[in-house]
């Protein structure tokens, strides 16, 4: 297993030898995002701004005027809140094509507590015009988004992680395209659409439901703006209900963009599975994801629910 942040720095490097027409800002965290692989390989296109986000976006967004593609690098929690005005105006509303990548996103950031915790970025970043929204789901896709993202006219908001994570594609057969969600398993009998490191998760609680009889699909939606209506609307038809898994808060994230999706669309019985509108506690990664509900068998269980629901409708 591979942490994103590491997977990132790798991806800078390799696509650095490639393409000479992007430059990484950092703001003095480049050991917490993965980026100091790429300042030593790099250094002429690694730009220190120190401990200043929201100076960091107003400069991306002038280099961004000159041709060049500016990499912003910092925590979700500076970049989606403390540089908002920034980010907002100085780099979206003039449609400034500008890349931010983050990391330490919600409670996988674990010992280091809420402050840092991230668990409204999905809900604030979409929610502005001209920005596109991407986490993807393991190193593999991240390697082919930022790929995709670089291509791209127009700012981005890009997660990566902390933690490791189990590779679920493999190098080389991966086509990431902006705006579509993936189905990593069919299923008939109810659609788990999950993002980032739940995307895993919701593959583990798809084999325990199998063994029950219980047939899965199971949705990557690693675009949460543009998210795919389709292939939403597509599986509430030939599934009959849903289940949204995600290491955010429920309100306003992905399983807030489904249910707007649904509601337009082809509504179905919903249930949302993430971080129910609390601050955590400080500590490991995996014990935060077993106290809060974002585990495989808290999937599980919310299936289990939600399709007794339907049967005694």
């Amino acid at each position: 297993m591979k942490n994103m942040r590491d997977a990132f720095g790798e991806c800078l490097v390799e696509l650095a030898t490639l393409r000479e027409d992007f430059v990484v800002l950092d703001a003095d965290v480049a050991g917490g995002t993965g980026t100091h692989v790429f300042r030593e390989a790099y250094p002429d296109r690694f730009i220190q701004c120190g401990i200043a986000e929201q100076n960091m976006m107003s400069v991306a967004a002038g280099i961004s005027t000159t041709g060049l593609i500016p990499v912003v690098t910092c925590y979700a929690v500076f970049a989606a809140m403390r540089a908002l005005d920034q980010a907002r105006n100085s780099i979206a509303y003039p449609h400034f094509n500008v890349k931010v990548v983050v990391s330490h996103l919600g409670l996988d950031v674990g010992p280091d507590g809420p402050t840092h915790q991230c668990i409204e970025d999905l809900a604030i970043m979409r929610s502005i015009p001209n920005f596109t929204v991407i986490s993807p789901a393991d190193p593999v896709e991240l390697h082919a988004a930022f790929q995709a993202i670089l291509d791209h006219e127009g700012p981005v908001y890009f997660r990566t992680g902390r933690s490791p994570l189990p590779q679920i594609f493999e190098s080389g057969d991966i086509r990431f395209e902006i705006g579509k969600g993936q189905v990593l398993r069919n299923g008939t009998d109810v659609t788990i659409i999950a993002v980032g490191v739940m995307v895993h998760r919701a593959l583990n609680a798809a084999e325990l439901l199998a063994e029950e009889g219980i047939s899965c699909r199971v949705v990557n939606m690693s675009t949460i703006k543009p998210i795919d209506a389709g292939l939403i609307e597509e599986s509430a038809r030939e599934t009959g209900c849903i289940v949204t898994a995600e290491d955010h808060n429920i309100i306003g994230g992905l399983g807030g963009a489904v249910a707007e999706v649904l509601a337009e669309t082809y509504p179905v019985r919903l249930i949302r599975l993430g971080v129910r509108d609390v601050f955590a506690e400080s500590g490991d990664p995996e014990e935060l994801a077993a106290a809060y509900g974002l585990m495989p068998t808290d999937i599980y269980n919310g299936v289990r629910n939600l399709l007794s629901r339907e049967q005694s409708r």
